[in-house]
């Protein structure tokens, strides 16, 4: 069981590394477009690394519920993980959230401000520290 825990931590945190950089890019994209720069190679690589984070999520997302699954019949007392999955849904919303910008990028236009996808950088950040908190910590 612990080399499953050690895979999964490893692909969510290989998934975190890309919604983390995702909207970075998307800021890069939109400040660069407003310079008059060339920003065709952002939207490739927005594309590629959305591809990318999206193999990790479901690897950490199928490793999650193997876990899950494994543990399940000792879920008693345990509402720190039905809390945990609730958050990891937010992190998927946010992660389609993330695709519909990544498309918008390869038609050419992204319709906020730089400081709006900096802002929106950092509801990963909030959705991560809740869930460390609640697998390290375990409140309840």
């Amino acid at each position: 069981m612990l080399w499953l825990k050690t895979f999964h931590i490893l692909f969510m945190m290989s998934w975190m590394a890309g919604i983390f950089y995702l909207p970075r890019i998307f800021v890069h994209f939109v400040e660069g477009k407003e310079a008059g720069q060339d920003v065709t190679r952002l939207a490739i690589m927005a594309e590629k690394l959305y591809k990318f984070m999206t193999i990790m999520m479901m690897l950490a997302i199928g490793t999650g519920l193997w876990l899950w699954f494994a543990y399940f019949p000792l879920a008693q007392g345990m509402g720190w993980l039905h809390a945990k999955i609730v958050v990891v849904v937010l992190l998927l919303v946010y992660h389609m959230w993330t695709k519909r910008r990544m498309l918008e990028m390869q038609e050419g236009h992204l319709d906020h401000s730089g400081v709006y996808y900096r802002w929106a950088n950092e509801i990963p950040l909030l959705l991560a520290i809740a869930i460390l908190i609640l697998v390290v910590v375990k409140p309840f």
